[in-house]
């Protein structure tokens, strides 16, 4: 079994999959100090884990977790870079160490099993999309605030409004405080998804394949009207194939 380790800003995703890539489990657990026995929790109940990677987004976590999770199951994490996705991407930009090993790994999956050219869509903490091109170059890509981002920054900045818990809107016009602030963040990040891939598009010559990932995107899909495939695990799927694909 292989482990993926994604250490995101609000949680720790570890997720195992089989020699094909199937998922066989996934567990979450939160990113912060206090990490290390809800990852043993997590981890305990699996056996015949015999090789991880890890990726991460927060710098200061990553030796740390690298180091817990070597403990548990006995063996440390891989650890990639960029130039572990050379096999499946060409990183056609400068500097591409600088660019987030979370993004190149949901590329290198589209890549790898979509049509290109392809966008992805990271619906978490903030909107990540990331263009790929016919010939599997990674062109770069957009980030905007996130889904649940958006609906904090609203009831932080604004007085009268309240604090609300990410669900899926009922309509598009808000009948109340509430339901206009879910509308507008989550029927407004499908459109954000419809209107960037539409240009995108533009840019690329032709349409494109979009693949939605991201714990929010389970709220936002039912009203993205451009044709999408949801892939719950892409990220880590990318980073499974990346480290250890042939």
């Amino acid at each position: 079994m292989i482990l993926t380790v994604d250490i995101g800003n609000t949680t720790i995703v570890l997720t195992g999959l089989d020699s094909g890539f199937n998922v066989l489990f996934s567990e979450k657990v939160p990113s912060d100090g206090q990490f290390r026995e809800p990852l043993e929790r997590a981890l305990s109940g699996f056996r015949g884990i015999e090789k991880a990677v890890l990726s991460s987004v927060v710098p200061e976590l990553s030796e740390p977790v690298c180091g817990a999770v070597g403990q548990i199951i006995g063996e440390p994490p891989k650890k990639i870079n960029a130039a572990s996705f050379s096999g499946i991407l060409n990183i056609a930009l400068p500097e591409p160490e600088k660019i987030g090993l979370d993004r190149l790994a949901d590329s290198a999956w589209a890549a790898a099993e979509y049509p290109l050219p392809a966008v992805t869509v990271d619906l978490g903490t903030a909107a990540v999309f990331n263009v790929i091109g016919e010939s599997g170059a990674f062109f770069g890509g957009i980030i905007a605030a996130g889904v649940q981002t958006s609906l904090n920054a609203l009831s932080e900045r604004a007085a009268q409004l309240p604090e609300l818990a990410l669900t899926s809107p009922e309509r598009l016009i808000g009948r109340n405080t509430a339901e206009c602030m879910l509308s507008g963040t989550v029927i407004g990040a499908a459109a954000m998804v419809d209107g960037m891939t539409a240009r995108a598009e533009e840019e690329l010559g032709k349409p494109a394949s979009l693949i939605l990932t991201g714990g929010c995107a389970e709220f936002v899909k039912q009203f993205v009207r451009h044709k999408f495939a949801h892939e719950p695990y892409l990220l880590a799927k990318g980073l499974a194939l990346a480290a250890f694909g042939e």
